[in-house]
């Protein structure tokens, strides 16, 4: 086991922070900085999906600001029902966007065809939220990055929905994976497109006494 993912018992009383995400890239990230910290995961009756429906028309940084402190707000009530030592909490939402349009994780083969089928050859937004609260207080942070993507056939939109990389991420793919073939250029943050701005995150860390080991 990675030194920045020991359990709870075995970091504590040394500052670290509780990830209240299963997302194994965030998880990869905070690893890759030295960030000490404990997985909060949701409990088999929560319904984490729900937190990231769309309400009404809101815009996508809106959006992605709303679910992240939502993501946040129920990690912290987990961590009252379990009783577990206080530290600040970490929770984060990414989403993809080409105007006011959200392209969020697809349901089925057929949505993450027609996502990517949307992407081909176009410049879209990724935007990632950042929240670190610890029931005193609450800080944000919001990445916008901008992604171009090549051209891209039907046969590999096939190829690359056929691989089951696309499910579950936004957008339909990820760049941190075989979909970096079809990224013609980026500008932004590389961490913030695969799912947590690290420049940002620092900087809300730091502010909770957070720092990399």
């Amino acid at each position: 086991m990675s030194p920045t993912m020991r359990p709870v018992a075995d970091i504590d009383p040394l500052p670290f922070v509780y990830l209240g995400s299963a997302s194994p890239r965030r998880r990869e990230l905070l690893q890759q900085i030295g960030v000490a910290h404990a997985l909060l995961l949701p409990d088999e009756d929560e319904d984490a999906e729900a937190l990231e429906v769309r309400a009404g028309q809101e815009t996508p940084r809106a959006y992605v600001r709303r679910v992240a402190r939502l993501k946040g707000a129920a990690a912290m009530r987990r961590l009252a029902r379990r009783g577990l030592p206080v530290a600040p909490i970490l929770a984060g939402d990414t989403t993809v966007a080409i105007g006011q349009t959200i392209l969020g994780k697809p349901a089925d083969a057929d949505e993450a065809r027609a996502m990517l089928a949307h992407l081909s050859g176009r410049t879209h937004r990724v935007l990632s939220a950042v929240v670190v609260m610890d029931g005193l207080r609450s800080e944000e942070a919001l990445s916008e990055s901008r992604v171009r993507f090549r051209a891209i056939t039907a046969a590999e939109i096939e190829a690359y929905v056929d691989s089951g990389e696309p499910f579950g991420k936004a957008g339909a793919y990820a760049i941190q994976g075989r979909a970096a073939e079809f990224v013609e250029r980026i500008a932004g943050s590389h961490s913030g497109i695969v799912g947590l701005p690290l420049f940002e995150t620092m900087g809300l860390l730091r502010r909770f006494g957070i720092t990399p080991r």
